[in-house]
């Protein structure tokens, strides 16, 4: 999700490049969930994020949503899923009894670098450490690519990008349609082919979204 903020009222005001260091490193929480607790809708999930939960857990997009483990909700005019909490708790549905992930290897992209965030500009983005998120003191200093820990990080950052502006360009394309119905048959398709439609497990994933990608944003944005 996108947020319109000062980057100085959030983040050392510096910014970080994968092979930086950044007092990012938490000591493996020690029991400590904070940042996995309360954070309504805001954990917006990516097509990437998606492939790795479905092909590491063996269920379907359908499955996660039935089970509680993901909604849809409408950011900026687009449906999109994110991680559900628990209504009870508002503790996230993947988070155990003793306060630990049930899916960290294959974690969304926004808990693998928080308490990082990025920041985009010029059809790229850099790396911020948010000072005011992680409640755990005495963070100690790690490169920026050890602490994503993402495989072939190259390739993932040139997918965030492109599925960053993508999304910017679908819904600046949204608010000047007038009629509600075809905004949702846009969104809708936009949801099917990226997120409901699996990719396969047996093939490289950014081919295969670049191959969709690359067809779609023909057509919509020609």
């Amino acid at each position: 999700m996108e947020r319109n903020i000062s980057l100085e009222e959030i983040s050392d005001g510096k910014l970080y490049g994968l092979n930086d260091m950044v007092k990012a490193s938490c000591n493996d929480c020690k029991g400590c969930s904070s940042c996995c607790e309360g954070m309504g809708s805001s954990i917006i999930l990516d097509p990437f994020d998606i492939f790795r939960m479905t092909t590491n857990l063996n269920v379907t997009f359908e499955q996660l949503l039935g089970a509680g483990k993901i909604e849809l909700n409408v950011v900026d005019g687009m449906i999109l899923p994110n991680l559900k909490m628990q209504e009870d708790t508002e503790k996230c549905a993947f988070l155990n009894e003793e306060g630990r992930c049930n899916i960290h290897a294959h974690r969304p992209g926004i808990c693998r670098i928080f308490p990082l965030g990025r920041v985009y500009e010029e059809r790229s983005f850099q790396y911020i450490l948010q000072v005011h998120e992680c409640k755990k003191e005495n963070r100690t200093k790690v490169k920026v690519n050890k602490w994503i820990d993402t495989p072939e990080i190259k390739k993932n950052e040139q997918f965030i990008i492109d599925w960053h502006y993508f999304i910017k360009d679908i819904q600046a394309l949204m608010k000047t349609a007038d009629d509600e119905a075809q905004i949702k048959q846009l969104s809708m398709y936009i949801l099917n082919q990226f997120y409901i439609t699996p990719f396969s497990k047996e093939k490289d994933f950014y081919e295969q979204f670049n191959e969709r990608y690359t067809k779609i944003k023909g057509i919509l944005l020609g």
